[in-house]
């Protein structure tokens, strides 16, 4: 499967797809992406995220790691180190349901897997901090849209993490994808976040 591979026409034209039948379908492409295009997407990204990150000068950033076919996060992960970024981790809030919160990430950092099998930082609050306190949060998303808006796997966590960036000034929230995750238009609900930037495989998307 090729990267730029248009969807199928289902998944691109109609605004009334239910959302459950898109991330399903952009779910599975994204699994079909063979581990060799995967290293080859990952590193692609990489780039151009490093590029966009030193233009913005920036000190601390969050992402997650990759799961469920998702963009390799590994490579900008090792760059950032390099680099001396400061690297957060996402994990689930253990008090407050549907929040999340971001603790330091080192090569020596302990992971768990939390309730979504999804790896993450054992809770040390020594290593923990505030969103706003965060110069970029690389976000996941299973789909994109044209105008920036971005569909998540529906639990909400960065839409409630996001939801006042804007008037806090920070952090900027960048989308990380391939580009199979683009479709034309996305039935959006009112508490959808979307992005000002996306980055992909083989282009940044501003909005």
């Amino acid at each position: 499967m090729h990267q730029g591979t248009t969807l199928p026409q289902k998944m691109t034209s109609s605004a009334t797809i239910k959302r459950s039948e898109i991330r399903s379908n952009i779910r599975a492409a994204r699994r079909n992406i063979s581990p060799q295009q995967q290293a080859c997407f990952g590193q692609q990204a990489c780039a151009h995220m490093l590029t966009k990150l030193e233009e913005l000068k920036v000190k601390r950033l969050a992402l997650y790691l990759t799961n469920d076919g998702e963009l390799d996060t590994q490579p900008l992960i090792e760059a950032l180190w390099q680099n001396g970024i400061e690297v957060y981790l996402p994990r689930l809030h253990p008090f407050s349901q549907g929040n999340l919160l971001f603790l330091a990430y080192r090569s020596n950092t302990s992971l768990v897997q939390n309730s979504l099998k999804i790896w993450e930082p054992k809770l040390d609050i020594t290593q923990m901090i505030l969103p706003h306190q965060l110069d970029v949060i690389v976000t996941p998303l299973v789909a994109f849209d044209e105008a920036g808006n971005r569909m998540g796997m529906g639990g909400g966590f960065y839409d409630r993490t996001l939801m006042n960036w804007e008037r806090m000034g920070s952090p900027l929230p960048i989308g990380y994808a391939h580009d199979c995750q683009q479709v034309n238009r996305l039935p959006c609900e009112h508490w959808d976040i979307p992005l000002p930037m996306i980055i992909t495989p083989t282009k940044t998307w501003k909005f």
